[in-house]
């Protein structure tokens, strides 16, 4: 066993105890761990592969094309899950729809209509996150809490995409119970949203929680864990709380 195989069970580890100690949240996927590979190679993703992680998340879109494409080429039978979970910018959603199973990341309509544009047809409807701006920060990309519902309404209509719930990076609070009531309110999002949207589109996901505060997500319903420095390590220059973590 490798550091990268023997990091990754550490984490899941905290995961599955975590998991054991919340709430039945009925109606919401159990919490599995994405592996946020970003900056980080081929070979990584593929040494994690061998102990069986599957779902990956990437931010950036050219570096992600090809990192996928060269982990496909090294192991065309292998099956890998790939997310990105980065600001889309429009010029870049035909590469994220033909390539990607999973977005997070997706705050307006209009990229939301490009992808459903670009997804080929033969491939399976795009699963998408709506991001929430849950701290209300200047500085941070999503919609506000109370737009949610409006997005979600409308993506209903996009038949190659497929609403499964909400994501978000919350503020960093030192308070552990003002960081809990965060991903809460996340949460309590959700649960709100699908009572509007009625059968038949309920959101499962939750897409909160990183490599230092995935207990408290998890308590809080969390679905995806997206960590990367508790599996990778550090990244050159990375700030103490970056967006994956």
């Amino acid at each position: 066993m490798n550091e990268l195989q023997a990091a990754r069970l550490k984490v899941l580890a905290r995961i599955e105890l975590a998991a054991s100690l919340r709430p039945a949240f009925e109606g919401l996927a159990k919490p599995k761990l994405l592996a946020v590979s970003k900056t980080f190679p081929a070979a990584a993703v593929l040494a994690l592969a061998q102990s069986g992680q599957r779902d990956f998340g990437e931010n950036y879109v050219q570096e992600a094309v090809d990192k996928l494409t060269a982990c496909r080429q090294s192991n065309p039978a292998l099956d890998l899950c790939w997310h990105f979970i980065g600001p889309l910018q429009s010029n870049k959603t035909k590469l994220v729809a033909e390539h990607f199973d999973w977005v997070h990341s997706l705050d307006r309509l209009k990229i939301a209509q490009r992808l459903n544009e670009q997804r080929p047809d033969e491939q399976a409807p795009l699963q998408v996150c709506i991001q929430v701006n849950i701290s209300k920060e200047a500085s941070k990309s999503g919609v506000a809490p109370d737009e949610v519902a409006a997005l979600a309404l409308e993506l209903k209509h996009l038949k190659r995409l497929k609403l499964r719930g909400l994501m978000a990076i919350p503020q960093v609070l030192d308070d552990p119970a003002a960081q809990s009531e965060t991903f809460a309110a996340l949460r309590e999002c959700l649960l709100a949203t699908n009572r509007l949207l009625g059968s038949g589109h309920h959101m499962d996901h939750l897409s909160m929680g990183m490599s230092a505060d995935l207990e408290l997500a998890v308590a809080q319903g969390a679905s995806w864990l997206r960590v990367g420095t508790a599996i990778f390590g550090h990244r050159v220059g990375q700030a103490t709380r970056a967006q994956t973590r």
